[in-house]
């Protein structure tokens, strides 16, 4: 159900905030067979129910998340309760203090049930973690989940809660959204605080939602940020946008089921009144290499005084090591082509106000394979998971992944929409008009 719905059922009397958390929990211990969570706050969190149920008693009500359960990655501080980035080195660290956007949904009424399982230090999209087990796909459990937010995206599949946070340097909220079929907001970078969360590539990291439908991403942006209301409403038809199909991204190295699936859903922005055209964009290859270049050093510089290779899995170590490779000259020549590449985005705003595109260029993989073959070329998992999306990290724009329909093997596809910095509600508007005629996929 979506936070609107059970906030619903909260204010009509049908169901107390502590019965919906105990509820939830229960659900959560009969079905969740999918890794998503590393720690659960039980009683916290039915604490913290009670306290809702009074004061909606008493006529205070704290908007539309009051009562409602939602769950935390495992790299936002929690105080009191620890904080592990699914990683041994943490594995025993308990914050003093919760991260700002903690507090900032907490005011709004919600009620964090746990700590969700993700790549170790959020460096990967399979979320295979070595140290506290393999986040599956609600889907299908032989499917990765994505990551590196992959049990906050389970747990909103599973329809275990309507919104989980997470975090996005290189594509770790769209990634596993797409996988699982659910909604996933990339905020342009900076909207909302990065205070209190393990970093992982300094001007690269990203805090936002996974929710059960666009309005859920809307609702959770809105209680992370002041002045703005993002949850504006569907329109009844898109007259006036205009929208750009990246060339590259769309007619690159894509499998023919996504292609088709994203296809639909451009047709379908055009029967809704969008002016759609196919633009050109800065190569999404050399930007994926930048990013790539600044990420591997800003982690390394993250993870400097860490040099136990026994401390971390086996991909995620041999990453360290790329990082430390990089030389002084790459990161500043990286970041002198990021501002180059932003100047270029920039003028492609002014012709257009969304890109749209594939999410992924493929639907999930089991967890058993490596690599993929797209369009007769064999490609690491990892590589081709992000290829679409880390782009849009090294640009710092918004970003908002929905399902757009299946697989030839029944799995989501994700498509992709991308707006100019701060151009958030473009985003939700283009998506809540695309999930009213494509409807959900994926939110069982």
């Amino acid at each position: 159900m979506t936070v609107h719905e059970l906030g619903a059922q909260i204010r009509a009397r049908k169901i107390s905030c502590v019965e919906l958390i105990q509820r939830t929990l229960d659900d959560i211990q009969a079905r969740d067979k999918f890794c998503s969570l590393i720690t659960v706050t039980g009683e916290q969190a039915l604490a913290t129910a009670r306290e809702r149920d009074a004061e909606l008693a008493a006529g205070t009500d704290r908007g539309p998340f009051h009562g409602i359960p939602i769950a935390l990655k495992d790299l936002f501080y929690t105080r009191g309760v620890r904080t592990t980035a699914g990683s041994l080195i943490y594995k025993d660290f308990v914050p003093d203090y919760d991260a700002t956007v903690v507090e900032q949904l907490h005011d709004a009424g919600a009620i964090s049930i746990g700590k969700t399982n993700l790549h170790e230090i959020a460096f990967g999209i399979t979320s295979k973690n070595p140290h506290f087990g393999f986040v599956l796909n609600p889907l299908d459990p032989k499917r990765l989940a994505g990551g590196s937010s992959g049990g906050s995206a389970a747990l909103v599949a599973g329809g275990f809660l309507p919104m989980a946070l997470g975090t996005d340097t290189g594509g770790s909220i769209r990634v596993p959204a797409s996988f699982c079929g659910i909604a996933g907001l990339k905020p342009t970078y900076g909207l909302v605080s990065r205070h209190g969360v393990l970093p992982l590539g300094f001007s690269l990291d990203h805090v936002g939602p996974l929710g059960s439908c666009v309005e859920d991403c809307a609702l959770a942006l809105n209680a992370m940020t002041t002045g703005e209301d993002y949850n504006v409403p569907a329109p009844a038809d898109l007259k006036g946008l205009r929208v750009g199909v990246p060339i590259e991204p769309m007619f690159g190295s894509v499998m023919d089921d996504v292609l088709a699936a994203v296809e639909t859903a451009v047709d379908q922005l055009q029967k809704l009144g969008a002016d759609v055209q196919r633009v050109t964009t800065p190569s999404f290859v050399d930007m994926n290499t930048t990013a790539r270049t600044v990420q591997l050093a800003e982690t390394a510089a993250v993870y400097v005084n860490h040099q136990d290779k026994k401390q971390f899995g086996a991909d995620v170590w041999s990453l360290l090591e790329q990082g430390r490779m990089i030389m002084g000259h790459e990161y500043v020549n990286g970041q002198r082509l990021r501002q180059l590449f932003r100047l270029e985005f920039d003028k492609l705003w002014t012709t257009v106000d969304v890109l749209v595109g594939p999410t992924t260029p493929m639907t999930a993989p089991t967890l058993d394979r490596d690599t993929v073959i797209i369009q007769g070329r064999e490609e690491n998992v990892r590589m081709a998971a992000t290829r679409l999306v880390r782009a849009v990290n090294l640009l710092g724009e918004p970003a908002l992944s929905i399902p757009c329909g299946k697989g030839s093997e029944g799995m989501p596809v994700g498509l992709q929409l991308i707006a100019a910095p701060f151009a958030e509600k473009t985003l939700v508007k283009v998506g809540k008009a695309l999930e009213q005629t494509l409807g959900k996929v994926g939110n069982q």
